[in-house]
Parts: C-alpha cells; sequence; structure tokens
C-alpha cells in the first residue's frame, strides 16, 4: 500500500452525487460498486470485459468464465432491483477493450474516481495512463500487488498529472494515486479473523482495532467500556425472536456514537466496544542468527551432558583415591580419557579401575564428538533452509498457502509477534522466502494428503486459517482439521461471497460450539479500495447492525468543529467522536494510518494516543482519528451527500 499524504479536493458537480468508476474483472469489482453506491451513495459506473476481452487479457478460459460470471451478477443485481435505491444510478458498461474510447465512454472526464481492479497488472496500468491523459484531476486507485512498482507507478502518474495540467499544485497532487493490494487490505481483516474471531477490524498506526459486542451488564456488574463505546444495539439484538435494528428503527434501533450520559441510562441493551486486538497465546519471539541449541539435536545434547558429568565423577574419584592436587587429578584423567598416559601398572587397584573406565568413556566420547561435529556442519550448511515446527509448540496459527494472500498475512501475524506455522505445497511459492527470513516452521506438503496438518501441531493450534488459491482445498482442510480438533478456530478464503456464506451457516450449524468463519477476499479488501476513491482519509468501516460507522484520520486544520476545541466540546453525539491524536511531529508522521507495516526489517514506533484527556485543547497543527457516521463525516468534509431519509 503506498503511503500518501491527505487528498486533493476535487471539483463536484452540484446537482448530482460523485461519479465513481470501477473496472475490473472479478469480484472485487462487484464489491466495489456495491460499497460505493449502498455506503457512499456515489454515482458509479461498473466497465466489465465482454467475452471477446476477457480471451485479449490473456487469461484465457478462466479469464473468459470469470468475465461472463460478473456480467451476469451485475446485470442480475441491477435488473432485479432497478428502481431501489441502492441500484439506482448504477451503469453496467461491457467493453472488449479498457482503451481511451471505452474510459471516455464510461465519463472519465467529469469522474471523482476511477479504481482499476483488473487481476492482470498490465491491463491496469495501461488503462491508469490513458486515464490519466483524459483526466489530470481525477483520483486513480489502482490494484497491484508489487509495492515497489506501485510506488514508481504512482509517483510517474502524478508527474503525468503535472505535465499535463500546469495549474495544478504539485504538492497536493501526489494525493491523486493510491496504489492497493487486495492481499495487504485483505490481510489484517483474516488475522483479526484467526485471533480475535472478527472481521470488524480497522488499522491505524500497525495497530489492529476491532469492534467487539458486549451483552447487557448483570446487576451490580460494570460493562468494560474499553477504549470507547461506539454503538447502543437496537433493544430487541438480545431477544432470540427480536431482529436487527435498521435507520427507521427509531428509539429502538441502534444508537451510533452515544454519549456517557445515554449508554448509562440505556439499561438492558448491549454495547459495541472499540478495542484492540491481541493475542492471549504465546508471543512468537523472532530469531536472531543462528542460536546454539538449534546446533545439536536434544538427544546429542544428553549424551555429551553425560559424558561430561562421568568424566567429572572420574576426575573426583582420582583426587579421592591418589590425594593428588585436583587439576593433577583432572590432567590424569584426561590422559586415561584419550588413552595417552601410561598404564597403572602397581598402582593400587582403585586407581587401575579408575584407568580402565576412563577409557571405556574415551571410546563412547569419540562416536560422540563425531556426531557432534556432523550435526554442526549440517545445520550450518541447511541454515537458510526452512524450520520445522519444534516438539511441544501450542497455541499457534496454522497458517495453509503461502501465495499473494498468504504471504501478507504471514507478514502481519509475525509483525504481531503471533507464532505461527505454514503449509504449502509449492516449495517455489511467492511466501517460501519471507517464511525462510523470518524463520518460521514450514510443513512442505499437499494439506489434503493425511499427515500434513499433524506435522504443524494442529491438534494443539488455536486457529486454522486457509488462504490458498483453491476453495475446495481451503474447505477440505477445515472439514479434515474439524475432525481432529472438534473444538479449533478455523477461517476460510474463498472466492465468492456466496459461497463462503453457505460454508459459514453449514460450518456453523455442524460445530456450533466452535468458531467458524469464511471470508472472501473482495468482501474484505472492497472498504480499502472504496475509501481510497473517497479519500484517503478512510481508514475503513465497521458495520453496526444496519447502519455502518466510518473511521478516518483528519487534519484538524480547517475544520471548524474540531479546531480550538476541546476533545469533549468536538464530540458530537450521533455525528462524530475522537478517538486518537497522531503525537509525532508533522513532519516524520506516516502519511497513511492505514498502511499496512513493512517487515523488510524497518521499524515504526507509532505515535497515536488514545487515552485522550477531555480537555485536550485540538490545534491546526494535530492530526486526529474519528469515529463518524456518513452523514456526520460527510459534513466534516464540507459534501453535500443528495437528500435521503434517515441516512446513517
Amino acid at each position: 500500500m503506498r503511503r500518501v499524504p491527505s487528498i486533493p479536493d476535487q471539483a463536484r458537480h452540484p446537482a448530482l452525487p460523485g461519479h465513481m468508476v470501477v473496472c475490473g474483472d472479478d469480484a472485487l469489482a462487484e464489491r466495489l460498486a456495491a460499497e460505493l453506491r449502498e455506503l457512499y451513495r456515489m454515482r458509479v459506473t461498473v466497465v466489465v470485459p465482454s467475452l471477446p476481452g476477457a480471451a485479449d487479457t490473456g487469461n484465457g478460459t478462466e479469464g473468459r468464465a470469470r468475465a461472463a460470471a460478473l456480467l451476469a451478477r451485475m446485470q442480475a443485481v441491477v435488473n432485479r432491483a432497478a428502481d431501489s435505491e441502492a441500484t439506482r444510478g448504477v451503469r453496467v458498461l461491457q467493453a472488449p477493450l479498457l482503451d481511451e474510447e471505452t474510459l471516455a465512454e464510461a465519463g472519465i472526464a467529469r469522474a471523482d474516481a476511477l479504481a482499476l481492479v483488473h487481476d492482470d497488472d498490465e491491463t491496469n496500468i495501461r488503462a491508469a495512463l490513458a486515464a490519466r491523459r483524459l483526466n489530470p484531476r481525477l483520483r486513480l486507485v489502482i490494484r497491484l500487488y508489487d509495492r515497489k512498482l506501485g510506488q514508481h507507478l504512482a509517483d510517474l502518474l502524478d508527474q503525468a498529472a503535472v505535465v499535463g495540467s500546469p495549474g495544478l499544485d504539485p504538492a497536493a497532487l501526489d494525493t491523486s494515486t493510491t496504489v492497493l493490494s487486495d492481499a495487504d487490505t485483505a490481510a489484517p481483516a483474516l488475522v483479526a479473523t484467526a485471533v480475535a474471531g472478527t472481521s470488524k477490524v480497522v488499522q491505524a498506526d500497525g495497530l489492529l482495532l476491532r469492534a467487539v459486542e458486549r451483552t447487557p451488564p448483570g446487576r451490580g456488574e460494570v460493562a468494560d467500556p474499553g477504549l470507547c463505546t461506539l454503538a447502543l444495539l437496537s433493544s430487541t439484538a438480545n431477544d432470540p425472536a427480536g431482529t436487527e435494528g435498521s435507520d427507521a428503527s427509531g428509539q429502538d434501533g441502534p444508537l451510533l456514537l452515544p454519549d456517557d450520559r445515554t449508554v448509562a441510562a440505556a439499561v438492558g441493551r448491549g454495547t459495541v466496544v472499540l478495542e484492540t486486538v491481541t493475542h492471549d497465546g504465546p508471543e512468537r519471539v523472532p530469531s536472531r542468527g543462528l542460536p546454539l541449541g538449534s546446533l545439536f539435536s536434544r538427544r546429542l545434547r544428553w549424551s555429551l551432558a553425560g559424558l561430561v558429568l562421568s568424566v567429572l565423577g572420574l576426575a573426583v574419584a582420582t583426587w579421592l583415591t591418589t590425594g593428588d592436587h585436583p587439576l593433577h587429578a583432572v590432567y590424569l584423567t584426561l590422559l586415561d580419557l584419550f588413552a595417552i598416559g601410561d598404564p597403572a601398572l602397581g598402582d593400587p587397584i582403585a586407581r587401575q579401575v579408575l584407568q580402565l573406565l576412563s577409557g571405556l568413556t574415551g571410546l563412547l566420547l569419540l562416536p560422540v564428538l563425531l556426531a557432534a561435529v556432523l550435526e554442526v556442519l549440517g545445520t550450518f550448511r541447511t541454515a537458510s533452509a526452512l524450520r520445522r515446527p519444534p516438539r511441544g509448540l501450542s497455541g499457534h496459527v496454522v497458517l495453509l498457502g503461502l501465495g499473494k494472500v498468504g504471504t501478507r498475512v504471514l507478514a502481519r501475524l509475525c509483525e504481531l509477534g503471533i507464532p505461527v506455522v505454514c503449509v504449502e505445497e509449492d516449495p517455489e511459492a511467492r511466501g517460501i522466502p519471507l517464511a525462510r527470513r523470518l524463520h518460521v516452521p514450514t510443513v512442505l506438503g499437499d494439506v489434503t494428503q493425511e499427515g500434513v496438518l499433524e506435522a504443524a501441531k494442529i491438534h494443539r493450534a488455536h486457529a486454522l486459517l486457509a488462504v490458498t488459491s483453491g476453495d475446495t482445498t481451503n474447505l477440505e482442510a477445515a472439514l479434515y482439521a474439524r475432525s481432529v480438533e472438534p473444538g479449533l478456530r478455523v477461517s476460510l478464503r474463498l472466492y465468492d461471497d456466496a459461497f463462503a456464506t453457505a460454508v459459514y451457516r453449514t460450518l456453523r450449524a455442524a460445530h456450533p460450539r466452535a468458531l467458524t468463519r469464511s471470508r472472501s477476499v473482495s468482501t474484505l479488501a472492497a472498504p480499502a479500495f472504496a475509501g481510497a476513491m473517497m479519500g484517503r482519509r478512510i481508514l475503513g468501516a465497521i458495520p453496526v447492525e444496519r447502519r455502518v460507522l466510518v473511521f478516518a484520520a483528519l487534519d484538524v486544520a480547517g475544520h471548524p468543529q474540531l479546531e480550538g476545541r476541546t476533545v469533549a466540546e468536538s464530540f458530537r453525539p450521533g455525528a462524530w467522536r475522537v478517538l486518537a491524536i497522531d503525537s509525532t511531529d508533522p513532519d516524520e508522521r506516516l502519511p497513511d494510518l492505514a498502511a499496512s507495516p513493512s517487515v523488510d526489517g524497518s521499524e515504526h514506533i507509532g505515535g497515536l494516543l488514545w487515552d485522550l484527556h477531555p480537555g485536550y485543547v485540538l490545534r491546526p497543527q494535530d492530526r486526529v482519528v474519528l469515529a463518524a457516521t456518513r452523514q456526520g463525516l460527510a459534513e466534516l468534509l464540507a459534501t453535500h451527500p443528495r437528500t435521503r431519509p434517515r441516512a446513517t
């Protein structure tokens, strides 16, 4: 994920909501369009490839089938509810090629933002260059896995915008291109699902935050408020016969961002609180260099220890029987041990017996020393090889698959200090070098074969996280893991969101006491892509029943609702609430608080302060993280969404 500052102001059409264009060939395009339309109430044009175009992308039969499935789903959604509020303003455009003519027909010249989310990087890059020529002020969001390539591409496109429109401010224009990876954006939610059992997470400054539902406290009990209370659940949420509240539920529905007095008065209602994602198992300590214990096997270490104790015992016995100086007794014992001492002819019987025992110990010592030398040479020769899961390992996460998504998930797990064991069939997979560099235990083998999961210590694991590219492989591994350990926490990565929902319901019904989650990467990644299209102030969104809370990072300067006010005065119940302040110097801040942490050895010390004093006065140079409703965020950003009943 590219780290960049806040977005420039974009010209908007006063009579219409913002216009967003989404170009893609898989489920991410569908989910992104739904996110923009349903959450942000934007006009959306979705450009999908027609069947001849799918073949041109180089994806072959798989690409054509995926494009046909996407087109069918988009048309079904629009045709099924063409007059509804959720789908009005969604336009589906078919095109064999994503060229300048297609982009112009999609309305790029007057669009606010363009998302290029094709699975083919070359298609996205070519379309981005063409779109930048058509509209230098366009906000671009591009799907690329390679971070370095994305950084260079973003710089190139921003420079092209400066050349194409000389009146633009280069400092502000640096924010007009965002490069994201669906693997990067989905990784935090996948990690949180495996560790904490929920995907309702927001990443800020390398910290994972989750929204947790709390049941009403009993008589005499005090509920844990966490970092803050985000919402009151609907009054029927805890009633088995009740339903989730919506915007039309009135006072019985969920209340977003309530004040302390409202929370205290809402007796018997559950709450949603914000807390950090932590791992309650043993932390993974990164290995630095080659540990001494890995030079020798446990059996060899015990053999060496036994021989050393035997030599010391013989030296003490020699000292006691001969009456010599202790050092001389040790010297005689070593001579006898290596068979270079004089025979003890004519010496007392005790001395002769000790000499024979020393010689026998020396015979036993030679093969042990030879084995030690061979093990040391073998250890150094395989120091760069993959580690095996150590004996006695427990409370870890078993990660299946080290492809694009698995590599990012592995990096995030290691960043959080969570012990992990990887399972991968392909020894040349993308994430193998990372696992080797981080000294992560890895099992090479087909996860569907018997014995592979057992080698990963699945029976003592905390959770199973299956993120291979095959849905059937992930499902088969989950079912087998359930048979080994019925109470295991399982999280699956599945391509299709509808299939993920069906799998979740089936596994939950079959194992009601075990936590099971099925996740679609496109569903998890869509909010981050939508947030980037709206402006990189957006860190994420968390649903609360049928309403949504948006988390954003804003500079206080230019916002009269925040600037010069205390934290308590800036809080507007039901609209927004300041959660944290970035205490780092403005010149040293991370430009993008939602960026995934790096695992290349660089370290970043988070500067967000969460325990805020209510009397702290917000200064213009401050940057804050806040939770807001859609309407509240629109007011803070000085936008004017079209009028609609009870917008959140």
